[in-house]
């Protein structure tokens, strides 16, 4: 296990804000789990736990506790079932399961972080989401000082959640996942942005493979690389919509989204009619490709996203009567 001291938590998200933490401390093996959230635990400081930082908003005033992050690797297949250990990265688990004609993921190519956070928010793009082939994880139980298997029905996932960021925020640490997939392909109509490529491209290769090149090419087209521009990807969530408010939504002319997940409007779509896309907010950026994206061009402080956050927020009310909320969680 590493331990860093007084790490700038700006250098370890993607949004590149906040002060520094006070330890953070790598997990290379899983005897060293229990032997962090001890040390935590000795010197009476809280914890948390950071992925891959695309997901994750520091404060300026910094983290007076233990970050710990998974550094341990590794991917293996055993029939359908394929177990990715939580410090390998997302995409190239991705990547590894369309080499192999596997379907399932294909459409969450390039969303940034870790395999052990995809369960957390249950990430989700262009009609899949994580629980769609989420068999179970092993997690160390910080409250038993227990190692698990969690089954996918002990997750209740929902709409970028789970029992890891809601009920039982905390109390597991993800040490790997396993999911069941196939050989095969996803069946159309695809989601609306990947039908509007084929009908503009004429593509034709619907392989995972194919798939994943699709939407790697559309992300890349939409959405800003954190590495080169800092933004925490998609900031704000969807809004879902029951029958009755869709059909409210319909009249009034809003594009409602008929998905497998359910009933939306895409938060993109509000912020862009609210006045906001392409424009700059506190040093906040707004995709003009993707609305929902926030590009921290110039913001020094939490203080400035927080300014630009309840703008568009309080606009997108004010216009449409829909209350927006964030996707990116904070440290605290």
């Amino acid at each position: 296990m590493k331990i860093r001291e007084n790490v700038p938590i700006s250098e370890l998200t993607t949004m590149r804000l906040g002060g520094a933490a006070r330890y953070v401390l790598e997990i290379e093996k899983e005897e060293d789990i229990p032997d962090a959230y001890n040390f935590a635990k000795e010197k009476n400081l809280p914890v948390f736990v950071l992925g891959g930082g695309a997901n994750t908003i520091g404060h300026d005033e910094g983290f007076d506790g233990v970050i710990i992050t998974n550094k341990m690797l590794g991917i293996a297949l055993v029939g359908d079932k394929l177990t990715a250990q939580g410090g390998e990265v997302w995409d190239d688990v991705v990547a590894f399961t369309t080499e192999r004609n596997l379907t399932g993921i294909e459409a969450l190519s390039k969303i940034p972080g870790s395999a052990g956070a995809a369960p957390v928010q249950n990430i989700g793009a262009y009609g899949q989401d994580v629980s769609d082939t989420f068999v179970s994880a092993r997690v160390y139980d910080t409250k038993d000082g227990e190692f698990k298997t969690l089954e996918k029905d002990d997750f209740k996932f929902s709409y970028r959640k789970s029992i890891l960021n809601t009920e039982e925020k905390g109390r597991y640490f993800v040490i790997s996942v396993t999911l069941e997939l196939h050989v095969g392909k996803m069946n159309r109509p695809f989601y609306n942005s990947i039908e509007r490529y084929i009908e503009k491209t004429g593509a034709t290769d619907f392989s995972p493979a194919g798939i994943r090149k699709i939407v790697s090419e559309i992300r890349a087209d939409k959405l800003p690389d954190p590495a080169v521009h800092a933004s925490s990807g998609s900031f704000f969530k969807n809004v879902y919509l029951n029958e009755e408010e869709a059909k409210a939504a319909e009249e009034k002319g809003y594009p409602v989204y008929h998905g497998h997940d359910g009933l939306k409007i895409n938060s993109g779509w509000l912020i862009e009619q609210a006045g906001f896309s392409g424009k700059t907010l506190h040093g906040m950026y707004v995709n003009p490709k993707a609305a929902l994206v926030l590009i921290n061009e110039s913001a020094k402080s939490y203080e400035d996203l927080a300014c630009a956050r309840a703008e568009i927020i309080e606009k997108v009310f004010r216009d449409f009567g829909y209350r927006l909320e964030q996707e990116p969680v904070e440290i605290l």
